[in-house]
């Protein structure tokens, strides 16, 4: 299923900020919530908003050799779902071959915003994680809150 980064938010629990990235997909009210670290739900909203901060960070570097090898990020999919943790691979295109890597999907998606790559869930994950938007809608949105 095609997907796309619907938002970069956080919360407060008892146990302190809790950072979500919630993926929609085309013609469906319900979203794929994917609890991520704050520093990785930063830097996806940084990808998104293609903000520079001088220096590479560490989704920055990657991208950047990824790159200089001649490589380029083709897409992410949210693959599966392992007694609730997902799965992502990551596809790239390189001079040699197409390669599939396994990565979190906090990375993946972070790489994603960054090159504007696909993001794509199996329907199956989707289908298992789904949850409304309105449970989501209400919490803040991380740019605001840690001015990502």
């Amino acid at each position: 299923m095609d997907a796309h980064i619907e938002g970069v938010r956080v919360a407060e629990s008892p146990s302190g900020v809790v950072a979500v990235v919630t993926l929609g997909v085309e013609d469906d009210t319900d979203v794929l919530p994917i609890f991520v670290g704050v520093e990785e739900a930063a830097s996806i909203a940084r990808g998104l908003d293609a903000t520079d901060i001088g220096r590479p960070l560490t989704h920055d570097l990657l991208l950047d050799v990824t790159e200089e090898l001649g490589g380029r990020i083709d897409r992410v999919v949210v693959s599966a779902i392992d007694d609730g943790t997902y799965i992502a691979d990551l596809h790239l295109e390189t001079p040699r071959q197409a390669a599939t890597v396994d990565a979190r999907p906090s990375d993946s998606l972070a790489l994603a915003a960054r090159t504007n790559a696909d993001v794509e869930i199996e329907p199956s994950v989707f289908d298992a994680g789904r949850e409304p938007l309105e449970e989501y809608a209400d919490l803040d949105d991380i740019r605001e809150v840690i001015g990502a």
